[in-house]
């Protein structure tokens, strides 16, 4: 595992907001210039590139959508209250920005395009694919999977030679595999509702992304996971406060 790259700048950013709010921001260099990430908390993300910004799940619980950047493009993986905040959508989406999501979330969001499992979509002028995102091991207490197949949404994004995986709500499934050239990676890791840090180490040897984020981790010890990953020394893992 490696420790660190020189690829990936960290800096701290503060907002002036109605509650303290700092996050680091990240950039990565590509073929058509720098790529921002920032790390909102939880599942909430952006990315800054070529001018345009791509929210991600965002949620008025870990971030101020009143003052972070505004969204060209705005990308919901599922419905759960935590990735579909309607407060924090109507404060990020800039006027017209067009809204991805999966086909359960979609129809509770007015305009948005939907994209299945499997399906890609060039929006905003960024390349979407939509990769599954579920359950196999983890149920409710009444049977039900917390996320049920063909439902949830994880996307990988294109930007100039990168590709960035969002996996979403999910665990270790197999269709993992078929996600290729992946440069960075966004895995949750928390319980009962996606992974343990044996499942994500797992789920990062089957598509083997350059740099790891567990994120979404809840009460899941992250220090746990980069030992797991020592034997793929081509995998950095990043910890980053994303609870």
């Amino acid at each position: 595992m490696k420790t660190i790259v020189a690829l990936f700048a960290a800096v701290l950013v503060f907002f002036p907001a109605r509650f303290a709010l700092a996050l680091t921001v990240d950039a990565l260099p590509t073929s058509g210039g720098e790529l921002k990430i920032g790390l909102v908390g939880h599942g909430s993300l952006y990315f800054e590139y070529q001018g345009k910004i791509i929210q991600v799940d965002p949620w008025s619980k870990v971030g101020d959508y009143a003052v972070l950047p505004k969204a060209d493009l705005v990308l919901i993986t599922h419905e759960h209250r935590d990735h579909l905040d309607a407060e924090a959508l109507a404060l990020t989406a800039k006027p017209g920005a067009p809204v991805v999501a999966n086909v359960t979330a979609g129809p509770k969001i007015p305009g948005a395009k939907i994209l299945k499992n499997g399906e890609s979509a060039e929006v905003a002028g960024f390349r979407i694919q939509a990769v599954p995102a579920y359950n196999v091991a983890h149920r409710r207490p009444e049977g039900q999977h917390y996320h049920p197949k063909g439902e949830g949404n994880g996307y990988v994004i294109a930007f100039g030679d990168k590709r960035v995986y969002v996996a979403g709500d999910t665990e270790d499934v197999p269709e993992m595999a078929a996600i290729e050239n992946v440069d960075v990676a966004f895995l949750p890791m928390n319980l009962p509702y996606t992974m343990t840090p044996e499942m994500v180490a797992k789920a990062a040897r089957m598509h083997k992304p350059k740099v790891l984020y567990p994120y979404h981790t809840g009460e899941t010890d992250v220090t746990l996971l980069p030992p797991l990953l020592a034997d793929s020394p081509q995998i950095e893992v990043r910890l980053r406060p994303m609870k």
